[in-house]
């Protein structure tokens, strides 16, 4: 998904295949997918019109409306407009809800085939996965922080479907399984909370601090904290 960004002046519009709107579940419901993943949101090729639609460049007249979006606005709301936001994907590990940073992701998939490693030293390296035909790390996360794989009953009883992210910081890319996928969630610098007490120990070393959203509390995790540890584990 990374790409150098054409002049942004000459930069065409970006148009998207929405089949959603046409066959999905919007449209007529006649998407041969929707008996495998349900809804849209779970389908590869809407994820990957997300991606495309996130990593689209910025035109010269998007700017200009940007910049002239808060004219008539009042100043302490104009400030709050120009306030820097971050953006993370939201998923599950077993019972508890984690973010990383956007940037830190290449892509999100399907679940795949995960062929074990010999004489591997923890159980948080899983063994290795084809992404894209590049033999890629997997971790565990649930091994690698520590946490209780038994989900509650609740969370049991979502209709969530499991993933593989797969993420990089200043490395070669690791695969990571994950139980389920929440979607984007867009955040400002003042929106970060501390990290409780309640949070398990392992994972509070590795986040950022915790986000509120959607009456629920996510854990946002430090790249560069998240990753030294994956290196350490495969020493």
């Amino acid at each position: 998904m990374l790409h150098d960004a054409p002049d942004r002046a000459s930069a065409p519009l970006l148009r998207v295949d929405d089949c959603w709107n046409r066959i999905g579940v919007r449209g007529d419901h006649s998407c041969p997918h929707l008996a495998e993943y349900s809804r849209c949101l779970n389908c590869p090729v809407f994820a990957q019109g997300a991606a495309r639609l996130l990593d689209r460049p910025l035109r010269e007249a998007d700017l200009v409306r940007g910049a002239n979006a808060g004219a008539d606005t009042p100043p302490r709301d104009r400030a709050r407009e120009h306030t820097t936001t971050h953006s993370a994907l939201a998923f599950r590990v077993a019972g508890e809800w984690l973010a990383l940073p956007t940037h830190a992701l290449r892509e999100v998939d399907d679940i795949r085939a995960i062929h074990s490693l010999p004489h591997r030293r923890t159980r948080a390296v899983l063994g290795v996965v084809n992404v894209r035909g590049a033999l890629t790390v997997a971790v565990s996360l649930a091994e690698l922080l520590n946490m209780e794989r038994a989900a509650d009953a609740r969370q049991s009883a979502r209709s969530g479907y499991p993933r593989m992210l797969v993420a990089a910081h200043d490395s070669e890319p690791v695969a990571l399984p994950v139980d389920e996928v929440e979607g984007v969630v867009r955040y400002a610098d003042d929106a970060l909370l501390p990290v409780p007490a309640t949070l398990a120990h392992a994972t509070a070393l590795h986040a950022r601090g915790v986000l509120a959203w959607r009456e629920r509390t996510i854990g946002l995790l430090d790249p560069a904290r998240l990753f030294d540890s994956i290196a350490r584990s495969l020493r």
